[in-house]
């Protein structure tokens, strides 16, 4: 292990330990979250999901990102990528309870408006967990690929332009760049295996806790996209 690896575990700590060892910064997070739901995401995806780009650009080269990198173009996309996560989030929370009591499958007792404002602990209900379920599926299969080739082309801007967030109002080129993506990459691991093997099954847990974690969660497991995207290029 490297001394920045140490510097970088150290920030991470540093960061972090506030939220669970001082009440009143928690407090802070659960009310910010509540009040300004798009702010906190653009910030919350803004800092983790470029530290997990970070992690995934060390795995692959075994050194930290240069300049060239884009480290700050890269928070920007994941503040905004972060924002339009938040959206597809609260359209499928609300949209797929509507449509399974449409089609008949409904919760025993409470309806399960009841149970959006709470985690599966406080539920103890086998419908949080079967809606859970349905809405990450939902997301996946029809937002996920999207938001994953929208993500591929922000990076092909980011890199064509040596990190600079110029490359976001010139040369943009976005057929160009659509055609140009890995679509053997793009099938063959990010929608065919990680959709159904880790996204569908990570996403359940999401819509399985509390609303103010929901973003918190998914932007953490923007960490993991960041290694995924790593390792496949690193496979390739």
């Amino acid at each position: 292990m490297k001394k920045s690896d140490l510097l970088f575990i150290l920030g991470c700590i540093v960061v972090i330990v506030p939220f669970f060892v001082f009440s009143p910064v928690g407090e802070w997070f659960i009310s910010s979250t509540k009040e300004h739901p798009f702010f906190m995401a653009f910030v919350k995806f803004a800092i983790l999901s470029t530290a997990g780009e970070v992690i995934g650009y060390r795995i692959k080269s075994g050194n930290y990102p240069t300049k060239e990198f884009g480290v700050i173009p890269r928070g920007i996309t994941w503040g905004f990528l972060g924002m339009l996560i938040t959206a597809a989030m609260t359209i499928f929370s609300k949209g797929v309870p509507a449509l399974l009591m449409q089609i008949g499958i409904e919760p025993d007792g409470a309806a399960y408006a009841d149970m959006l404002g709470m985690s599966i602990l406080q539920s103890a209900s086998w419908y949080h967990f079967l809606v859970a379920f349905m809405i990450s599926a939902f997301m996946n299969c029809i937002f996920a690929p999207f938001f994953m080739t929208l993500h591929k082309i922000s990076d092909s801007c980011i890199m064509s332009n040596n990190g600079r967030a110029i490359g976001y109002f010139k040369n943009l080129h976005f057929g160009e760049r659509l055609v140009g993506l890995d679509w053997n990459m793009m099938w063959n691991f990010l929608f065919k295996k990680t959709i159904p093997f880790f996204w569908i099954p990570a996403h359940t847990i999401t819509f399985m806790l509390a609303p103010e974690f929901r973003v918190l969660f998914a932007a953490l497991l923007g960490v993991m996209l960041g290694v995924f995207m790593s390792l496949a290029t690193k496979k390739k």
